[in-house]
Protein backbone atom coordinates (compact mmCIF):
# COMPACT_ATOMS: atom_id res chain seq x y z
CA UNK A 1 0.00 0.00 0.00
CA UNK A 2 1.28 3.46 -1.02
CA UNK A 3 0.76 5.69 1.89
CA UNK A 4 1.38 8.52 -0.20
CA UNK A 5 -1.66 7.90 -2.77
CA UNK A 6 -4.07 6.24 0.26
CA UNK A 7 -6.84 7.38 -1.59
CA UNK A 8 -6.33 5.26 -4.54
CA UNK A 9 -8.31 2.22 -2.88
CA UNK A 10 -11.76 2.35 -2.08
CA UNK A 11 -12.24 2.43 1.91
CA UNK A 12 -15.96 2.90 2.39
CA UNK A 13 -17.51 1.21 -0.33
CA UNK A 14 -21.04 3.13 -0.31
CA UNK A 15 -21.68 2.18 -3.52
CA UNK A 16 -22.21 -1.42 -2.90
CA UNK A 17 -23.84 -0.52 0.28
CA UNK A 18 -26.61 1.65 -1.48
CA UNK A 19 -27.09 -1.15 -4.53
CA UNK A 20 -27.33 -3.74 -2.16
CA UNK A 21 -30.14 -1.50 -0.02
CA UNK A 22 -31.96 -0.95 -3.41
CA UNK A 23 -31.89 -4.68 -4.08
CA UNK A 24 -32.84 -5.31 -0.74
CA UNK A 25 -35.85 -2.74 -0.82
CA UNK A 26 -36.95 -4.12 -5.00
CA UNK A 27 -36.97 -7.51 -3.34
CA UNK A 28 -39.14 -7.42 -0.25
CA UNK A 29 -41.44 -4.14 -0.89
CA UNK A 30 -42.00 -3.54 -4.23
CA UNK A 31 -46.09 -4.06 -4.30
CA UNK A 32 -45.56 -0.70 -1.97
CA UNK A 33 -43.92 1.34 -4.40
CA UNK A 34 -46.43 0.11 -6.92
CA UNK A 35 -49.54 1.01 -4.33
CA UNK A 36 -47.47 4.73 -4.45
CA UNK A 37 -47.82 4.91 -8.26
CA UNK A 38 -51.95 4.47 -8.54
CA UNK A 39 -52.82 8.08 -7.08
CA UNK A 40 -50.21 9.59 -9.66
CA UNK A 41 -51.46 7.40 -12.11
CA UNK A 42 -55.33 8.43 -11.97
CA UNK A 43 -54.16 11.78 -11.41
CA UNK A 44 -52.28 11.79 -14.57
CA UNK A 45 -54.73 9.33 -17.20
CA UNK A 46 -57.35 12.22 -16.20
CA UNK A 47 -55.43 14.91 -16.52
CA UNK A 48 -53.95 13.30 -19.72
CA UNK A 49 -56.71 12.02 -21.32
CA UNK A 50 -58.94 15.73 -20.67
CA UNK A 51 -56.36 17.54 -22.43
CA UNK A 52 -55.34 15.39 -25.28
CA UNK A 53 -58.43 13.90 -26.25
CA UNK A 54 -60.63 17.06 -26.21
CA UNK A 55 -60.49 19.79 -29.19
CA UNK A 56 -57.90 21.68 -29.10
CA UNK A 57 -59.39 24.93 -29.91
CA UNK A 58 -61.65 24.29 -26.58
CA UNK A 59 -58.76 24.02 -24.59
CA UNK A 60 -57.38 26.71 -26.34
CA UNK A 61 -60.03 28.86 -25.12
CA UNK A 62 -60.10 27.50 -21.98
CA UNK A 63 -56.14 28.25 -21.20
CA UNK A 64 -56.66 31.60 -22.11
CA UNK A 65 -59.81 32.12 -20.45
CA UNK A 66 -58.32 31.13 -17.06
CA UNK A 67 -54.83 33.62 -18.04
CA UNK A 68 -57.60 36.36 -18.42
CA UNK A 69 -59.25 35.76 -15.19
CA UNK A 70 -56.39 34.94 -13.30
CA UNK A 71 -54.02 38.32 -14.78
CA UNK A 72 -56.45 40.41 -16.69
CA UNK A 73 -56.59 40.61 -20.78
CA UNK A 74 -52.94 40.88 -21.48
CA UNK A 75 -51.77 38.33 -19.89
CA UNK A 76 -54.98 36.51 -22.34
CA UNK A 77 -53.24 37.84 -25.24
CA UNK A 78 -49.77 37.10 -24.25
CA UNK A 79 -51.23 33.21 -23.19
CA UNK A 80 -52.57 32.64 -26.56
CA UNK A 81 -49.80 34.18 -28.50
CA UNK A 82 -47.49 31.63 -26.43
CA UNK A 83 -50.20 28.29 -27.07
CA UNK A 84 -51.27 29.59 -31.21
CA UNK A 85 -47.11 29.12 -31.62
CA UNK A 86 -47.01 25.86 -29.82
CA UNK A 87 -49.81 24.76 -31.70
CA UNK A 88 -48.82 26.38 -35.10
CA UNK A 89 -45.33 24.73 -34.61
CA UNK A 90 -46.56 21.22 -34.57
CA UNK A 91 -46.37 20.67 -30.88
CA UNK A 92 -49.63 20.56 -29.55
CA UNK A 93 -50.03 17.01 -28.33
CA UNK A 94 -46.82 16.87 -27.05
CA UNK A 95 -47.20 20.33 -24.84
CA UNK A 96 -50.45 18.71 -23.71
CA UNK A 97 -48.75 15.78 -22.11
CA UNK A 98 -46.07 18.26 -20.62
CA UNK A 99 -48.51 20.18 -19.08
CA UNK A 100 -50.54 17.18 -17.55
CA UNK A 101 -47.42 16.00 -16.18
CA UNK A 102 -46.34 19.41 -14.68
CA UNK A 103 -50.28 20.06 -13.32
CA UNK A 104 -49.80 16.71 -11.54
CA UNK A 105 -47.09 17.08 -10.03
CA UNK A 106 -48.29 20.75 -9.02
CA UNK A 107 -51.55 18.86 -7.34
CA UNK A 108 -49.54 16.42 -5.12
CA UNK A 109 -46.77 19.20 -4.15
CA UNK A 110 -49.06 21.52 -3.02
CA UNK A 111 -51.71 18.40 -1.32
CA UNK A 112 -48.42 17.87 0.69
CA UNK A 113 -45.94 20.62 0.68
CA UNK A 114 -48.43 22.94 2.04
CA UNK A 115 -49.28 20.82 4.88
CA UNK A 116 -45.96 19.92 5.93
CA UNK A 117 -44.73 24.21 5.65
CA UNK A 118 -47.80 24.52 7.69
CA UNK A 119 -46.92 21.87 10.80
CA UNK A 120 -43.08 23.10 10.45
CA UNK A 121 -44.17 27.05 11.28
CA UNK A 122 -45.58 25.76 13.98
CA UNK A 123 -42.94 22.83 15.49
CA UNK A 124 -39.86 24.17 15.48
CA UNK A 125 -38.51 20.63 16.23
CA UNK A 126 -39.84 19.62 13.53
CA UNK A 127 -38.80 22.26 10.64
CA UNK A 128 -35.11 21.17 12.42
CA UNK A 129 -35.35 17.55 11.17
CA UNK A 130 -37.47 18.48 7.85
CA UNK A 131 -34.90 21.54 6.90
CA UNK A 132 -31.75 19.14 6.18
CA UNK A 133 -33.83 16.70 4.23
CA UNK A 134 -35.14 19.28 2.16
CA UNK A 135 -31.01 20.63 1.66
CA UNK A 136 -30.76 17.33 0.43
CA UNK A 137 -33.47 17.44 -2.33
CA UNK A 138 -33.07 20.58 -3.82
CA UNK A 139 -28.51 19.68 -3.63
CA UNK A 140 -28.74 16.50 -5.19
CA UNK A 141 -28.43 16.82 -8.97
CA UNK A 142 -31.45 15.53 -10.81
CA UNK A 143 -30.04 12.92 -12.74
CA UNK A 144 -29.22 10.95 -9.80
CA UNK A 145 -32.90 10.52 -9.12
CA UNK A 146 -33.90 8.65 -12.65
CA UNK A 147 -32.31 5.47 -11.13
CA UNK A 148 -33.64 4.60 -7.69
CA UNK A 149 -36.73 5.69 -9.46
CA UNK A 150 -36.67 3.06 -11.98
CA UNK A 151 -35.13 0.28 -9.80
CA UNK A 152 -38.67 1.06 -7.68
CA UNK A 153 -41.36 1.90 -10.21
CA UNK A 154 -40.00 1.34 -13.71
CA UNK A 155 -40.44 3.61 -16.52
CA UNK A 156 -43.05 5.90 -17.62
CA UNK A 157 -44.79 8.83 -17.31
CA UNK A 158 -45.77 7.74 -13.67
CA UNK A 159 -42.75 7.24 -12.91
CA UNK A 160 -41.26 10.62 -14.53
CA UNK A 161 -44.44 12.75 -12.49
CA UNK A 162 -42.97 10.87 -9.25
CA UNK A 163 -39.02 11.76 -9.94
CA UNK A 164 -40.52 15.44 -10.72
CA UNK A 165 -42.94 15.68 -7.32
CA UNK A 166 -39.32 14.91 -5.48
CA UNK A 167 -37.11 17.41 -7.05
CA UNK A 168 -39.91 19.93 -7.22
CA UNK A 169 -41.55 19.53 -3.38
CA UNK A 170 -38.89 22.04 -1.58
CA UNK A 171 -39.85 25.54 -2.39
CA UNK A 172 -43.28 25.10 -2.01
CA UNK A 173 -42.38 23.25 1.57
CA UNK A 174 -39.61 26.32 2.55
CA UNK A 175 -42.22 29.35 1.63
CA UNK A 176 -44.97 27.84 3.14
CA UNK A 177 -43.21 28.07 6.50
CA UNK A 178 -41.58 31.06 5.10
CA UNK A 179 -45.28 32.66 4.87
CA UNK A 180 -46.72 31.53 8.28
CA UNK A 181 -43.48 32.42 10.25
CA UNK A 182 -43.52 35.57 8.57
CA UNK A 183 -47.39 36.81 9.88
CA UNK A 184 -47.63 39.46 12.52
CA UNK A 185 -47.73 38.46 15.30
CA UNK A 186 -50.19 41.16 16.61
CA UNK A 187 -52.65 39.93 13.95
CA UNK A 188 -52.42 36.31 15.70
CA UNK A 189 -52.99 37.91 18.52
CA UNK A 190 -55.92 39.93 18.20
CA UNK A 191 -57.86 36.56 15.86
CA UNK A 192 -57.36 34.92 19.39
CA UNK A 193 -58.65 38.26 21.57
CA UNK A 194 -61.84 37.92 19.32
CA UNK A 195 -62.04 34.02 20.64
CA UNK A 196 -60.94 32.90 17.38
CA UNK A 197 -59.68 29.45 17.65
CA UNK A 198 -56.26 27.74 16.84
CA UNK A 199 -57.94 26.49 13.88
CA UNK A 200 -59.88 29.85 12.46
CA UNK A 201 -56.90 31.59 13.29
CA UNK A 202 -54.87 29.75 10.64
CA UNK A 203 -57.33 29.56 7.98
CA UNK A 204 -59.14 32.94 8.40
CA UNK A 205 -55.81 35.29 9.42
CA UNK A 206 -52.52 33.04 8.32
CA UNK A 207 -53.20 31.42 5.89
CA UNK A 208 -54.88 34.33 3.68
CA UNK A 209 -51.79 36.80 4.95
CA UNK A 210 -49.45 34.01 3.65
CA UNK A 211 -50.96 33.28 0.66
CA UNK A 212 -48.56 35.49 -1.58
CA UNK A 213 -45.84 33.81 -0.37
CA UNK A 214 -47.08 30.48 -0.60
CA UNK A 215 -48.32 30.72 -4.27
CA UNK A 216 -44.34 32.18 -4.45
CA UNK A 217 -43.55 28.66 -3.76
CA UNK A 218 -45.66 27.12 -6.00
CA UNK A 219 -44.70 28.81 -8.99
CA UNK A 220 -41.11 28.17 -7.68
CA UNK A 221 -42.45 23.85 -7.90
CA UNK A 222 -44.17 24.85 -11.11
CA UNK A 223 -40.73 26.24 -12.52
CA UNK A 224 -38.89 23.40 -11.47
CA UNK A 225 -41.08 20.62 -12.50
CA UNK A 226 -40.84 22.00 -16.22
CA UNK A 227 -36.76 22.34 -15.32
CA UNK A 228 -37.29 18.23 -15.07
CA UNK A 229 -39.23 17.65 -18.68
CA UNK A 230 -35.79 17.18 -20.50
CA UNK A 231 -34.37 14.87 -17.92
CA UNK A 232 -37.23 12.65 -17.18
CA UNK A 233 -37.62 11.98 -20.95
CA UNK A 234 -34.10 9.69 -20.39
CA UNK A 235 -36.74 7.58 -18.58
CA UNK A 236 -39.20 7.31 -21.20
CA UNK A 237 -41.48 9.97 -20.35
CA UNK A 238 -43.39 11.28 -23.04
CA UNK A 239 -44.05 15.28 -24.18
CA UNK A 240 -41.95 18.14 -25.22
CA UNK A 241 -38.44 16.43 -22.98
CA UNK A 242 -38.75 13.21 -25.50
CA UNK A 243 -38.63 15.77 -28.68
CA UNK A 244 -35.77 17.68 -27.10
CA UNK A 245 -33.68 14.32 -25.85
CA UNK A 246 -35.04 12.64 -29.82
CA UNK A 247 -33.59 15.78 -31.22
CA UNK A 248 -30.33 15.80 -29.83
CA UNK A 249 -29.92 12.21 -30.24
CA UNK A 250 -30.20 12.17 -33.78
CA UNK A 251 -28.55 15.43 -34.12
CA UNK A 252 -31.78 17.18 -35.73
CA UNK A 253 -31.65 20.78 -34.69
CA UNK A 254 -35.10 21.67 -35.74
CA UNK A 255 -36.80 19.11 -33.43
CA UNK A 256 -34.92 20.01 -30.45
CA UNK A 257 -35.84 23.73 -31.16
CA UNK A 258 -39.19 22.79 -31.77
CA UNK A 259 -39.10 20.96 -28.30
CA UNK A 260 -37.24 23.35 -26.63
CA UNK A 261 -39.51 26.90 -27.48
CA UNK A 262 -42.52 24.74 -26.55
CA UNK A 263 -41.13 24.72 -23.06
CA UNK A 264 -40.31 27.81 -23.08
CA UNK A 265 -43.33 29.14 -24.38
CA UNK A 266 -45.45 26.85 -22.07
CA UNK A 267 -43.33 27.92 -19.00
CA UNK A 268 -44.10 31.74 -20.14
CA UNK A 269 -47.91 31.00 -19.98
CA UNK A 270 -47.95 28.13 -16.68
CA UNK A 271 -45.49 31.20 -14.80
CA UNK A 272 -47.32 34.31 -15.47
CA UNK A 273 -50.46 32.65 -14.89
CA UNK A 274 -49.82 30.97 -11.22
CA UNK A 275 -48.03 34.29 -10.17
CA UNK A 276 -51.42 35.97 -11.22
CA UNK A 277 -52.99 33.60 -8.46
CA UNK A 278 -50.84 35.14 -6.02
CA UNK A 279 -51.94 38.68 -6.33
CA UNK A 280 -53.84 39.64 -2.70
CA UNK A 281 -56.91 41.44 -3.25
CA UNK A 282 -55.66 44.86 -2.15
CA UNK A 283 -53.49 44.70 -5.31
CA UNK A 284 -56.25 44.17 -7.25
CA UNK A 285 -58.27 47.73 -6.10
CA UNK A 286 -60.05 45.02 -2.84
CA UNK A 287 -61.92 43.57 -6.02
CA UNK A 288 -62.74 39.88 -5.42
CA UNK A 289 -61.52 37.18 -8.26
CA UNK A 290 -65.11 37.03 -9.54
CA UNK A 291 -65.14 40.75 -10.17
CA UNK A 292 -62.54 40.82 -12.40
CA UNK A 293 -61.85 39.15 -16.05
CA UNK A 294 -64.46 36.83 -17.64
CA UNK A 295 -66.10 35.98 -14.72
CA UNK A 296 -66.84 39.58 -13.79
CA UNK A 297 -67.87 40.16 -17.28
CA UNK A 298 -70.32 37.61 -17.39
CA UNK A 299 -71.72 38.93 -14.02
CA UNK A 300 -72.22 42.30 -15.39
CA UNK A 301 -74.12 41.20 -18.65
CA UNK A 302 -76.47 38.62 -16.14
CA UNK A 303 -77.63 41.94 -13.92
CA UNK A 304 -77.76 43.97 -16.53
CA UNK A 305 -79.96 41.48 -17.99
Amino acid sequence: MDLWNIFDEEWVPVGVWVENALQWVVANFRFIFQAIKVPFDIVLTGLEDGLTEAPDLLILTLIVLIAWQAGGRKLGLISLACMLGIGLMGAWEESMTTLSIVLTCVVFCSLIGIPLGVFAAKNDRFWMVLQPCLDLMQTIPSFVYLVPIVMLFSIGNVSGVIVTFIYALPPVVRLTNLGIRQVRADMVEAARAFGASKRQTLFKVELPLAMPTIMAGVNQTIMMALSMVVVSSMISVTGLGQMVLRGIGRLDMGLATVGGLGIVLLAIVIDRTSQSFGISARDRNHRKWYETGPVGALRALVNKG
